[in-house]
C-alpha cells in the first residue's frame, strides 16, 4: 500500500516549484515535469531541495557567527536552538556553562533561566528558548518513598538550576526536603531519590526502574497554569551582540524549519518519542505566557527565600 501525505499531488508541484524558485532564484523559467510525478516522488524532492536548501543557509549562517565563543549542551532538547551551527559550539553540562560565562568564557551560551535571574549580568535573546506547558519529560524527580515522606534529594551534577523549581514546588506542597548534588555520574549506589535532567532523565526512563516518577513541568502547569522556561540564550553585556542575536536568531529559526529532519535523522530514543518530545512536550518560543511564568518563578524564589532575583533583560 502506498503511503498517504496529506498535501496533494498539485499542492506539492507548486511547493517543489516555490523552494527551487527560492534556491537558484529562477521562479517561472524552467518546467520541472512535477505534473505527472507521483505524490511520494515529489515529497522525496521537495526533501532533498529542502536540504539543500538548508546547507546553503548553515553555510552562510557559520559565517554570520565566526569569531563569537557560544556555548550549548548536547541534549536532545538544544537541537533545535543550534541547528547550523554545532561546529561552532562549546560544549558542556548546563552547571559548566553557568561557570564558562561567569568567568568570561562565552560571548553567549544556552544558561538556566535560574541563572540568568539570580545574576544581573545577562541580557537574554528575546522569543528563543527551551519551554513546556505541562509534561517536560526531561527535568524528573525519581522517587521511591511517597513524595510527602521522602527527607533527601540528591540532583544530577550536570543541574544548574532545576533543582530550584523543584524546591519552589515542594515549599509549596509543605514539603522541605533536603537537597544534595551527587559528586559524580553515574553514582556508585542508587539514590532512593534523584532529580535528574536533560537526556539523562529520558534515558532512566527508557530504562527498566523501580522508581516512582514526578514530571517538575507538569507539577509546575499544575501549580500555576503556565509554562516554564528551562533555558535562555544568555549573552554578555559587555560585547557588540547585535550579529550575534542575528546569528542566533537565524539558528533558531532554521531549526524550527527543519524540525522534521531533526526528529527524522536523529538517533537517539525512538522516532515516535522524538516526535512527542520535540513537536509535543517542549516548544522553543519564549511569549507574553512564558515571561509571565519566568515572573511568577522569581517571584515565588523570593517568597521562599532563594532570592535576590533580577528581571531578565530581553534584547
Amino acid at each position: 500500500m502506498s503511503k498517504v501525505f496529506w498535501l496533494s499531488s498539485s499542492a506539492l508541484a507548486s511547493n517543489y516549484k516555490l523552494w527551487t524558485s527560492m534556491f537558484e532564484g529562477n521562479a517561472g523559467n524552467q518546467t520541472f515535469g512535477t505534473e505527472h510525478e507521483s505524490p511520494e516522488i515529489l515529497a522525496r524532492r521537495c526533501i532533498r531541495w529542502d536540504r539543500a536548501r538548508a546547507v546553503v543557509e548553515e553555510r552562510s549562517l557559520l559565517d554570520d557567527l565566526q569569531g563569537f565563543r557560544i556555548g550549548a549542551y548536547r541534549y536532545l532538547n538544544a537541537r533545535p536552538l543550534i541547528y547550523g551551527i554545532e561546529s561552532l559550539v562549546k560544549y558542556g553540562t548546563p552547571r559548566e556553562l553557568a561557570v564558562m560565562m561567569a568567568q568570561g568564557e562565552l560571548d553567549a551560551a544556552l544558561l538556566s533561566i535560574v541563572d540568568v535571574i539570580k545574576a544581573d549580568r545577562y541580557d537574554v535573546l528575546d522569543g528563543v528558548g527551551i519551554a513546556s506547558l505541562g509534561e517536560v519529560k526531561s527535568v524528573v524527580l525519581f522517587h521511591s518513598e511517597p513524595i510527602e515522606q521522602v527527607k533527601v534529594i540528591y540532583i544530577d551534577p550536570a543541574s544548574s538550576g532545576s533543582f530550584y523549581l523543584l524546591r519552589v514546588i515542594l515549599k509549596e506542597w509543605g514539603l522541605t526536603p533536603e537537597i544534595k548534588t551527587l559528586s559524580e555520574w553515574p553514582p556508585k549506589l542508587k539514590p532512593q531519590n534523584l532529580l535528574l535532567i536533560g537526556d539523562r532523565a529520558l534515558d532512566m526512563q527508557f530504562q527498566e526502574h523501580d522508581y516512582h516518577i514526578l514530571d517538575v513541568g507538569a507539577a509546575w502547569y499544575e501549580m500555576t497554569g503556565l509554562p516554564f522556561v528551562h533555558a535562555v540564550w544568555a549573552i554578555r553585556r559587555d560585547i557588540n551582540s547585535e550579529r550575534l542575536r542575528q546569528g542566533l536568531r537565524k539558528a533558531w529559526k532554521l531549526g524550527l524549519a527543519n524540525l522534521d529532519e531533526i526528529i527524522r535523522s536523529e538517533k537517539r530514543y525512538t522516532y515516535e518519542f522524538r516526535q512527542d518530545y520535540l513537536g509535543w512536550h517542549l516548544h522553543f518560543h519564549v511569549g507574553s505566557e512564558e515571561k509571565r511564568g519566568i515572573s511568577t518563578f522569581a517571584k515565588l524564589l523570593e517568597i521562599h527565600g532563594m532570592g535576590p532575583v533580577f528581571d531578565p533583560k530581553f534584547v
